[in-house]
């Protein structure tokens, strides 16, 4: 399947893939046509979804029955007055029926908006009004549900909105019962025209730490960019069977559930879950001999804190992560017990993986690995220039008058922010890094999350890896608090394991401190130690280290 879209698909070295990376591009590319459907004809029978939930149900999808299933889909959704360019949000949690709405969409050229389940009334009228959504299809979900229909009075442009439930499950009023109305759907007849390369093919309103969402929209081959994504970072072919942890409604689904992964002729596994717990995840990766995995460092930190010698887990063969910066002390502690080195990966909403350890090279614990090669990554100072190798500065691409495959369109509707963050030839990112002699990348922040204290610049990342390395710290998160003698101080907001949680107080408090001044620079030490239960995060499950700041600013 990938030499149809690349005219080199194997690579042995870092100076072969920058070298000889070149997409393919066809006129008119559609992910669901182009890539599923010829699957489907290509490897009938060949398993391309594997579902399961925490009730123990079990569904398994050939790209054949994919094919069938979407076709219907989509023709049911055009029955209904679904069509090309209609904003469409999807909140369906992991239900097995996104992937089929996901490629129905796609097929009719309509622009899907996934979202979480966790929206409120305001946030979904914020996007009504921002997207001018058409249709919303959602999880019959009562408090997903009723936030829909709250919000319905201020959201002129939706027509109309769909639940899917189980079979013989009451509707709630006024929804439309997708189960029961996609079976009578006619046979489907593809649209004489459904995109442009350049169409907005997929919007996310990315979840932010401060202020609200923008929308990032972007075109029909932002599906094409995430080949590399899945067949050269995730490592997978068509034998491997990936689990991502990613909650459909943000970016990190795509990006490990749905187009990289099926370019490689992969099966991709859903574990459909209420509530996270490693121990139930790992039990599921053991059973269903998962072989390629991805998750936020977030969720390696509660998996070695199980005793992982219980655990089958010798189908596993790769293990990639991304989402937020990877602690080394983490990486060291799941290699030390699975043997697997951790491939970190880093892009944004606005991208695919603009960074990224691959399968030819050896990870260093805790960098974001080098540019991949469909992005051309500079670092840059504040001045504008770029910096040299172990000076910090912001992550950009330089695009110049071509954008690269994956970059986005923009902010739609929104040209002033367009312009703030991409302009001249340059997107910045606004994240900081810096590359060491080899030419990988280490993260270091936020550009509003560097704390400048004492006339140093500290980045939150550095400190935080230092105090993931004392063994009572499950997650921490750092941030700067006004000082009067110093501008500023480094503050700790900890989350303790179970078992370090009645020692918390000053005694630990020391203890952390003096760890922090023995593993990095003295002065980067955490002056003030809060121990919370949890972390304020995003929907997409990034520290919200602003909402740490707004709430010491309210003492």
């Amino acid at each position: 399947m990938i030499e149809r879209f690349l005219k080199q698909t194997k690579f042995t070295s870092v100076e072969d893939y920058n070298k000889n990376l070149e997409f393919i591009i066809p006129e008119n590319f559609n992910f669901a046509y182009d890539v599923m459907d010829a699957w489907a004809e290509e490897a009938p029978e060949k398993l391309a979804l594997l579902w399961t939930n925490d009730q123990g149900e079990e569904i398994r999808a050939t790209y054949a029955q994919l094919k069938e299933q979407s076709d219907q889909a989509a023709s049911y959704l055009m029955s209904i007055g679904i069509g090309k360019g209609d904003p469409v949000m999807l909140i369906l949690k992991r239900r097995y029926e996104w992937w089929i709405v996901m490629l129905a969409l796609c097929k009719i050229g309509a622009i899907v908006i996934p979202a979480t389940h966790m929206l409120t009334k305001h946030d979904i009228v914020y996007r009504n009004t921002r997207a001018s959504i058409k249709s919303i299809i959602c999880v019959d979900d009562a408090y997903v549900c009723e936030q829909i229909r709250l919000a319905m009075p201020e959201s002129p442009t939706v027509k109309q909105y769909i639940t899917i439930t189980d079979h013989g499950k009451p509707i709630p009023d006024g929804f439309r019962d997708y189960q029961s109305e996609v079976v009578k759907a006619p046979k489907f007849e593809r649209p004489a025209f459904v995109n442009n390369n350049e169409d907005t093919m997929i919007m996310y309103f990315t979840s932010g730490t401060s202020g609200e969402p923008k929308m990032v929209a972007h075109d029909y081959l932002y599906a094409m960019g995430h080949l590399t994504t899945g067949v050269f970072w995730h490592n997978l072919h068509e034998g491997s069977l990936h689990l991502t942890v990613a909650d459909t409604g943000w970016g990190k689904a795509v990006w490990g559930k749905f187009y990289g992964q099926w370019f490689a002729g992969a099966t991709v596994f859903v574990f459909d879950h209420e509530k996270f717990n490693a121990d139930t995840l790992l039990r599921q990766m053991e059973k269903y001999k998962v072989t390629s995995f991805c998750a936020p460092p977030t969720i390696y930190r509660f998996m070695i804190r199980e005793d992982l010698s219980k655990y089958d887990l010798s189908s596993l063969e790769y293990c990639c992560t991304a989402g937020e910066a990877l602690n080394p002390a983490v990486f060291d502690k799941f290699y030390e017990k699975t043997g697997i080195k951790m491939m970190e990966g880093f892009g944004q909403t606005e991208t695919t993986m603009t960074l990224g350890t691959f399968p030819w090279m050896t990870p260093k614990p805790g960098s974001m690995g080098i540019p991949n090669a469909q992005y051309e990554i500079d670092l840059l100072r504040a001045d504008g220039t770029s910096c040299e190798d172990g000076e910090k500065g912001e992550i950009v691409v330089r695009v110049g008058d071509k954008k690269p495959i994956g970059l986005f369109k923009g902010y739609y509707r929104d040209e002033e922010k367009t312009r703030e963050a991409w302009h001249d030839g340059i997107y910045h990112t606004g994240d900081m890094a810096w590359r060491d002699e080899d030419g990988y990348y280490w993260f270091e922040g936020r550009i509003d999350d560097v704390i400048k204290s004492s006339g140093y610049r500290i980045g939150p990342f550095e400190v935080e890896s230092a105090l993931m390395t004392h063994p009572a710290v499950v997650e921490c998160a750092i941030t700067g608090v006004p000082d009067d003698i110093r501008g500023m101080v480094v503050k700790a907001t900890v989350v303790l394991g179970k078992e370090w949680k009645d020692k918390a107080g000053d005694d630990l408090i020391k203890e952390l401190q003096q760890h922090v001044k023995k593993e990095t620079a003295p002065y980067k030490y955490p002056r003030i130690i809060e121990f919370v239960d949890e972390l304020p995060k995003t929907i997409s499950g990034k520290i919200r280290r602003v909402e740490i700041r707004q709430k010491d600013a309210e003492k």
